[in-house]
């Protein structure tokens, strides 16, 4: 089986986004940080600068309740080929573990080989603890990052670039699409609307009335006196 970093599950099982109990008073006392040097509980700012200020330490964030990483922290330490990577507040993130999800439907192209969840592009798994799964039970997987050379690094790269594109490019495709139907059934409607005052002409209006216009009276006005 290839090496697993012995942080690594500690990090999966981690709980976050808790009051640290030193620094609950202050403001940025939520417990979002983790030491890959001591891969022990979640921390806050104030306890990285305190106790980890020369330790290899990530911060975790959330995404819809879920926590994720940032791929640039994470892919200086580990092996994250074959993971689903997203762009959520124009940062891109994965996600730790895998995320509940109802039966995929018909004709979902990618699947993720543990958990079975639909993925956006062509990857493996849909986060690291899917992958953590993949390595321990396949042995097909890795996280270590020695023997990856450069160009095996930027076929990687290149691969989830193609994905990307194609994703963007079959967006481009269908609104293209939906904007060519509403211009043709906009000019059909204006077809139909010209036909059919064609074939309904706008009724003419009454001719003027001949009878006699009866006129108000003037306002009585008294004779002056002689």
């Amino acid at each position: 089986m290839a090496p697993v970093p012995p942080w690594l599950e500690p990090l999966l099982t981690t709980a976050f986004f808790h009051i640290c109990r030193i620094h609950g008073d202050a403001t940025r006392s939520e417990c979002n940080m983790f030491c890959l040097d001591c891969h022990r509980d979640a921390f806050c700012f104030y306890c990285r600068s305190s106790r980890h200020k020369d330790h290899c330490v990530i911060q975790i964030r959330r995404s819809s309740y879920h926590d994720v990483v940032r791929v640039s922290e994470m892919q200086r330490v580990l092996d994250i080929s074959g993971v689903q990577t997203y762009v959520i507040n124009s940062a891109r993130v994965m996600f730790l573990n895998e995320r509940p999800q109802p039966k995929a439907g018909k004709g979902v192209a990618h699947l993720c080989e543990i958990c079975g969840r639909s993925l956006l592009d062509p990857f493996r798994f849909c986060s690291l603890g899917c992958k953590l799964v993949g390595v321990k039970r396949n042995g097909n997987a890795s996280f270590s990052m020695e023997g990856k050379n450069n160009n095996e690094l930027m076929m990687m790269e290149r691969e989830r670039q193609v994905g990307i594109s194609s994703r963007r490019s079959a967006t481009s495709r269908n609104r293209m699409e939906e904007a060519n139907q509403a211009e043709e059934e906009d000019d059909d409607f204006q077809l139909r609307g010209g036909l059919q005052q064609d074939i309904y002409p706008p009724t003419p209006s009454p001719p003027p009335s001949n009878a006699r216009v009866r006129r108000r009276k003037g306002i009585p006005r008294r004779a002056p006196k002689s």
